[in-house]
């Protein structure tokens, strides 16, 4: 049986060093593959939708980590609301949109809705402040989780980036 899982995990930043007063910028992308993307069809949007299963919610959870420490910790939500279209453009009559950093986006492919939704690309802005004076090694420890729908059940997912090295002056 296929599995849903977190893939393409990537940490980047543009500093090799970082100042004692600055802002370092970290940026985060991952994409959510495997069983979850295949079944977010159109079809099942329109069956969840006459049992007036319509909203579909994806709960990120991020931990930032520098020498084994937790130092800073982000959750942010995206939802699919699934609706009834009278759009000319659409040959469907239940649609989706997908709410991403509290703007709603309204796609005109089911390929542009799953990458909307399971597609995350995230910047992250810490206080030197946080770092310790030297070498720092940086990781993000990811857990997604949705609860369940007519077409999936509740499942919580884990992933981690590779580590990156900063040197705070």
């Amino acid at each position: 049986m296929q599995k849903s899982l977190i893939s393409d995990i990537k940490l980047g930043t543009p500093h090799k060093s970082i100042g004692s007063n600055a802002i370092l910028t970290l940026d985060l992308g991952f994409n959510i593959n495997g069983l979850i993307r295949e079944i977010f069809s159109q079809k099942n949007w329109e069956r969840a939708y006459d049992k007036h299963d319509n909203a579909f919610r994806l709960t990120v959870f991020l931990d930032v980590r520098a020498g084994g420490k937790s130092i800073e910790k982000i959750k942010f939500v995206r939802k699919a609301v699934l609706f009834w279209t009278r759009n000319p453009k659409l040959s469907y009559r239940v649609w989706i949109s997908i709410i991403k950093e509290e703007t709603p986006y309204y796609p005109l492919t089911i390929e542009e809705a799953k990458s909307l939704l399971f597609d995350v690309t995230k910047t992250i802005e810490l206080q030197s402040n946080n770092l310790q004076k030297g070498e720092n090694e940086i990781h993000v420890d990811i857990a997604v989780s949705w609860g369940k729908h007519l077409y999936t059940e509740p499942i919580e997912l884990h992933g981690q980036t590779e580590t990156i090295k900063v040197v705070k002056i």
